[in-house]
């Protein structure tokens, strides 16, 4: 497979491994036999169709879920299932997909409210983010929907995430503000060395801007590998959507 990140002659570390993962809600299982291996600054698509699993995943890996099965790993550590502050503690934030901003507040507390300790700053931040930097004093819930979604993966940066997880980043918003979102997923993994995994319904967007990919259907994974050669190739896509393809 093909990576956006320099390789070396040896397989780089993960930062991010998924063991057979197994998730769902309570006695049912909704995704099953997940394998993911991520290195400091890849970034990993999550594709499916609506009721694929997606969103079972991130919140399992973040802790608010307990596993049925497998292991998640971050720098060669196990984490204990439905643990989320855990979770939180060993570098895992989660960008949920209503964003969960405190929208009686400003963007500037928001933000306050969240930084860790030896983070990066607001004002380093707000680099990724230049729209925000005009509306730090504007409460959360006056900004448009490409502003909060800015925000919300703003909140998580000052976190100093290891594993950036973003769900749905482009829910309720305009092509044309997705289309500028997306490219700074890829400078967060470049800049920061975070993994990041992004769930996304705007597949060519999202392979454009990540190293891997893979497709859920039903829960299962039916296509799995480099984001570069899927989107040279969409009647792969096409197959696995359609439930006709097996995992590479």
């Amino acid at each position: 497979m093909t990576s956006k990140i320099e390789e070396s002659g040896e397989r780089p570390t993960p930062v991010l491994e998924c063991r057979g993962l197994a998730a769902g809600y309570g006695a049912v299982t909704v995704v099953r036999d997940l394998d993911v291996r991520l290195s400091a600054g890849q970034v990993l698509a999550v594709l499916g169709p609506n009721g694929a699993g997606k969103t079972t995943v991130m919140t399992t890996l973040a802790g608010l879920l307990p596993r049925i099965e497998g292991e998640v790993v971050v720098n060669g550590t196990p984490l204990p299932s439905a643990r989320p502050g855990a979770a939180n503690k060993a570098g895992l934030v989660l960008v949920a997909d209503d964003r969960a901003l405190f929208t009686s507040l400003s963007v500037r507390e928001n933000l306050q409210i969240a930084q860790k300790s030896g983070g990066p700053s607001l004002e380093a931040t707000m680099e990724m983010f230049p729209a925000l930097k005009k509306r730090l004093k504007v409460s959360a819930g006056s900004i448009s929907g490409g502003e909060q979604q800015m925000l919300a993966v703003a909140r998580a940066l000052v976190q100093q995430p290891k594993v950036l997880l973003i769900d749905e980043m482009s829910m309720g918003l305009a092509p044309v503000i997705v289309e500028e979102l997306l490219p700074v997923v890829r400078r967060i993994a470049d800049e920061t060395g975070a993994v990041v995994v992004l769930v996304e319904q705007h597949v060519h967007l999202a392979l454009e801007v990540a190293d891997e990919a893979l497709v859920l259907v039903h829960g299962d994974v039916r296509l799995q590998g480099s984001a570069a050669e899927l989107a040279v190739h969409p009647e792969r896509l096409e197959a696995a959507y359609l439930g006709e393809a097996a995992a590479v």
